[in-house]
């Protein structure tokens, strides 16, 4: 599909588009889409797409197979994406040394959501999608969440409906674009582009996509695997439209001491990663089903062959990664100077491209920490489960259904007080203004982060 998009109002209107997005997030009750024609919506869409999965052998994936030599999982195509071993040293965390599979895909995707007015309020054309590794099938989804592979059509599927507003919008009608990492522990330098694009009434709502208001969307975000991964963090990449804290009087450290630390961490933090080759990957064991961990921790890769109605082709083979547990994501935030400030972590992943990207104050499976003895635990973790009931945001939340397998997590926001220690150099206090201010730009935020991000603004 083919939509032409439209110049955005001038600098000396950009203070209206803030003012237009408070009155969106206000209309929690539903604009052109009432929340009873969403609700229905949703339940038709879930029942329209249906798709089975089916866990298979290896030698079973059609089109993939393991690299003579190195062992690594490919498609023929040489596209998509590949599963590969990886040797990591670091000093982050309390393991030294270790060597895991990783999923390589240096493709950068799109992940866009378009905005329209109605009425003078905007309006986001959000998608209901259907992805393999969801647990429960159909989420909300942006506009557009496509790699290069799929809009390229290596696949000989269909294209990729309102590709164009994205990759050739009109100047002007940007209101974000920047390159977004995903999960460094699983990824090997994966990012998005992440964009939001103003469109015009020549845009409508095909049959799997529906407008809804900010303040709908954020009413979905508090339930449990309704908003995927790819739309919360393009959703955190939106300009700040709250005026109910202070203004930067209230930051607890300059902008420049928060840069400085940040440099800091990635100047000193020591990071080494050497691709080895899965057949070489110490401490792994591939069967005709699973690669799996000889404790059982961390994940598995796993084949699925997958059938669909609604994809841009009906049935595929691929591999998927399956999480051990249910990862515990926490971010802790206190108020200074009437400022909300979220307790950051300088965060070291193997799949960054910049080694270090800012964090939650927690971000673990706990199930993987059960080998080490209690003082290797991560830091806050036990704080966090302990104020669980507290929280102010408690959701169960999927990670991206295209590349893992029933991948969730329990997102929390806790609000403490200034009792709280912090409790090393790689923590930090860091306002609400500043995060957003390091949201215009690539690589300071992860993936988990900017989930928090978007669930605070929700709140």
């Amino acid at each position: 599909m083919t939509a032409r998009t439209v110049p955005t109002p001038s600098r000396a209107k950009e203070s209206c588009f803030g003012a237009a997005l408070a009155a969106s997030a206000a209309a929690v009750d539903g604009g052109v889409t009432s929340n009873a024609e969403l609700a229905g919506w949703l339940i038709e869409r879930r029942g329209a797409q249906r798709q089975h999965l089916d866990r298979v052998r290896f030698a079973q994936l059609g089109g993939w197979d393991f690299e003579a030599g190195t062992g690594d999982l490919r498609h023929a195509s040489g596209k998509f994406f590949a599963v590969r071993g990886l040797r990591v040293r670091s000093d982050f965390g309390p393991v030294a040394a270790w060597e895991q599979p990783i999923i390589d895909q240096p493709e950068i995707g799109v992940l866009g959501i378009a905005l329209r007015n109605f009425e003078g309020i905007p309006h986001l054309l959000m998608q209901a999608k259907s992805e393999p590794g969801n647990a429960n099938g159909v989420q909300l989804s942006p506009t557009v969440q496509a790699t290069k592979s799929n809009y390229t059509r290596v696949h000989g599927g269909s294209a990729v409906p309102y590709l164009d507003c994205f990759r050739r919008p009109v100047p002007g009608s940007v209101v974000a674009d920047v390159l977004q990492s995903e999960q460094g522990s699983w990824f090997l330098y994966k990012c998005n582009r992440n964009m939001i694009v103003r469109v015009g009434p020549e845009v409508e709502a095909a049959e799997d996509f529906v407008w809804v208001t900010l303040g709908q969307v954020h009413a979905l975000l508090r339930q449990d695997n309704l908003v995927n991964m790819d739309a919360r963090t393009v959703l955190s990449c939106l300009p700040n439209w709250r005026h109910d804290y202070a203004g930067r009087a209230g930051d607890l450290h300059p902008d420049t001491e928060v840069r400085s630390w940040m440099t800091r961490r990635r100047t000193e933090h020591e990071l080494s990663v050497t691709p080895i080759g899965l057949a070489r990957t110490q401490g792994w064991h591939r069967g005709e089903r699973e690669i799996t961990h000889e404790r059982g921790q961390h994940f598995k890769v796993v084949a699925v062959h997958v059938l669909s109605s609604r994809r841009e082709i009906p049935a595929w083979s691929q591999p998927l990664l399956e999480p051990c547990g249910v990862g515990v994501v926490a971010l802790f935030v206190r108020r200074s100077g009437g400022a909300p400030h979220l307790l950051l972590r300088a965060r070291v992943e193997p799949g960054f491209l910049t080694s270090v990207e800012l964090g939650p104050t927690v971000q673990c499976t706990p199930e993987n920490y059960t080998h080490l003895p209690a003082g290797s635990r991560p830091p806050y973790l036990a704080e966090a489960l302990a104020r669980r009931a507290e929280a102010a945001y408690d959701v169960l939340l999927s990670e991206e259904g295209g590349r893992f397998l029933n991948a969730q997590s329990n997102y929390l926001i806790i609000e403490v007080g200034d009792e709280l220690p912090v409790v090393s150099d790689e923590f930090q206090w860091v306002s609400l203004h500043q995060v957003e201010d390091l949201l215009r730009y690539s690589h300071h935020l992860n993936v988990q982060a900017r989930t928090l991000v978007a669930a605070l603004r929700a709140l």
